[in-house]
């Protein structure tokens, strides 16, 4: 797919638009972020398409970055009207993430496809683990532990988040519910986490993939303009669609069902850089 041509850019587009329909079904059928679900897709589409290995991760994760600066926007001011989000926590912690987001950022852009892969598979274990095992409403402890445990916390959320291409919500809620945090205060604040990691994780994309060989047609460094402008209307769109199904199927046997397919992927990606 290295040259422009009709069929190669159309196929690239019909994949992408899958990619927007996928995520935006699931995302409402489970509630999870975007993120989570459009990099493995992205991931299964790209090799599907022959995309060079060496770029294929990269693409994926700063692609979904770019779609994460418009959702996340929207889902941000909608938590943050419902008073959700907890602003005092935000201002004690944003520099903190934003300090991971960058560390993260920059070894993403110097690290080869091959080990971004792994992160994001062995983190995507975790947090099926999580999905799987954890029972509602345990915890820790009943608050936030101090500083410099709470800066650490931030810092990690950050830099393993802009690695994988996702916004707050994956990392960020299960972090906060961990320390008795409620839930719809967690899921609100790590909304707007998600802009602190999707700006900088957005900007660093493009940078350091400028000039990068065997991008898709239409990439602005590792950002697919393609996927940025089909991904975000199609999810946006399908989403109410994901989360109408949701009525009238078991949550608990989907969040299982989800968590398997997270398991599957992470697996997969780990076995195809090992083996």
């Amino acid at each position: 797919m290295e040259d422009l041509s009709l069929f190669s850019l159309g196929l690239l587009a019909v994949a992408l638009l899958a990619t927007g329909v996928v995520a935006g079904i699931v995302a409402g059928l489970l509630g999870v972020g975007g993120g989570i679900v459009i990099v493995p897709v992205l991931y299964y589409m790209f090799t599907a398409l022959k995309i060079d290995p060496a770029v294929l991760m990269h693409v994926a994760v700063g692609t979904s970055l770019a779609t994460i600066l418009a959702t996340g926007t929207s889902s941000a001011r909608s938590h943050y009207k419902r008073g959700s989000v907890d602003m005092d926590l935000l201002k004690r912690w944003w520099w903190a993430i934003a300090l991971g987001v960058i560390a993260g950022a920059t070894l993403a852009g110097n690290i080869s496809g091959g080990a971004l892969t792994l992160v994001f598979g062995f983190v995507a274990l975790a947090v099926s683990a999580n999905m799987m095992f954890r029972k509602d409403g345990a915890h820790l402890a009943d608050s936030l532990p101090g500083s410099p445990v709470k800066e650490v916390l931030g810092f990690l959320i950050g830099g393993i988040s802009v690695m994988m291409g996702i916004g707050g919500g994956t990392l960020g809620v299960p972090t906060l519910t961990l320390f008795n945090y409620p839930i719809r205060k967690a899921v609100g604040t790590a909304a707007a986490i998600g802009l602190i990691i999707a700006v900088p994780g957005t900007l660093s994309s493009i940078w350091f993939g400028l000039g990068a060989e065997g991008l898709p047609p239409l990439s602005l460094g590792y950002v697919n303009l393609v996927g940025f402008f089909l991904i975000i209307p199609a999810s946006t769109l399908t989403a109410p669609l994901g989360a109408k199904i949701a009525h009238t199927i078991d949550p608990s046997k989907l969040k299982l069902v989800f968590a398997l397919f997270l398991g599957f992927t992470g697996l997969r990606m780990i076995y195809g850089v090992l083996f």
